[in-house]
């Protein structure tokens, strides 16, 4: 689903807990990605994740891990992605 809130075209994806570290690697390597909010079933937003360019490998691992403990915890969560033009 995409939406357009601002000038940034938004995406959401809605996953079970267990797919939402993957699926973030997945779009981390498209590499237009500006944010990345996790959402729980409500849509409560309970993290929101700025990128930069310099942000991939090792200086993303303390984000997926915390990634990773959020979505542990979720049954199903919604992924905004937030691209640049």
């Amino acid at each position: 689903m995409t939406e357009k809130k601002s000038k940034a075209p938004h995406e959401e994806f809605k996953l079970e807990g267990s797919q939402v570290v993957e699926k973030i690697k997945e779009l981390i390597h498209e590499g237009n990605i500006r944010r990345i909010i996790l959402k729980n079933e409500e849509g409560k937003t309970l993290i929101e994740i700025p990128l930069t360019l310099g942000v991939v490998g090792a200086a993303f691992l303390p984000v997926l891990a915390a990634v990773g403990a959020i979505a542990a915890l979720a049954a199903k969560m919604t992924i905004v992605v937030e691209k640049t033009e």
